[in-house]
């Protein structure tokens, strides 16, 4: 049996409110599940429930209380909960790719310039990291007028697009996708739903959380509620 591309083992997170006199507020404790290739594990429950939490611990933008988080780096394990900083940075550009729900605009860089450069991260060359680009924007219904424009001049929905297309656009193993979906029509949710499925088929592990149930359903190989995990106070 092939191991999985990212496993969670009793991974628990609390944040510690220090201005409210170290007031620690617990989140999620003894989350476990493995995520194989071609898998889309979708994280569902209520507003407050984790999710968001856990796709930033996974990232390494939150540090976990307790648990690990081993992810499968070429031919190598690593534990993203006790790797070093320098370390989880490498394996963002080599490993786990993540969508926001917004794009961190980039002041003066055109739309297709924002997009090309993750690729170009990655490892591919600039040709390549271009047609690419071009092929995503277009899939993404964003007007080649605005390719040459700064995203900072676009509506919210043609950043959400071009961020979108710039978490696509490598071929990262494991992916993380945090409400890709939320400010977008049905056409383009259509569109991310067809490069959802691509991914799945070219064998990606992908961990997502969606607020639309239609979205949700159709992309899922099965849902985990993160509710089961919920940490209570001590």
């Amino acid at each position: 049996m092939t191991a999985p591309l990212l496993a969670l083992d009793s991974l628990a997170k609390s944040f510690t409110m220090h201005l409210q006199g170290g007031l620690v507020i617990p989140v999620v404790a003894g989350i476990s599940l493995d995520v194989a290739a071609g898998e889309c594990v979708v994280l569902g429950g209520p507003s407050g429930a984790g999710k968001s939490s856990v796709l930033k611990m996974i990232y390494g933008n939150y540090r976990a209380d307790g648990g690990a988080i081993r992810v499968i780096d070429r031919n190598e394990t690593v534990d993203v909960a006790t790797a070093a900083p320098r370390r989880v940075m490498a394996l963002r550009c080599t490993t786990i790719g993540y969508v926001s729900q917004f794009l961190r605009v980039i002041p003066r860089v055109p739309a297709l310039a924002v997009v090309e450069e993750a690729a170009t991260a990655f490892g591919l060359g600039r040709e390549e990291a271009q047609a690419r680009a071009r092929r995503l924007l277009a899939l993404l219904n964003v007007p080649e007028r605005l390719w040459s424009l700064p995203p900072a001049t676009f509506s919210g929905g043609e950043q959400q697009r071009v961020n979108i297309a710039r978490g696509f656009i490598a071929d990262h193993p494991i992916l993380l996708l945090d409400e890709p979906t939320a400010s977008l029509d049905a056409k383009n949710r259509a569109a991310v739903v067809e490069l959802i499925e691509a991914k799945k088929a070219a064998g990606t592990a992908i961990v997502g959380i969606f607020h639309d149930d239609d979205v949700r359903e159709r992309v899922a190989t099965r849902i985990v509620d993160v509710t089961r995990f919920a940490a209570s106070a001590a």
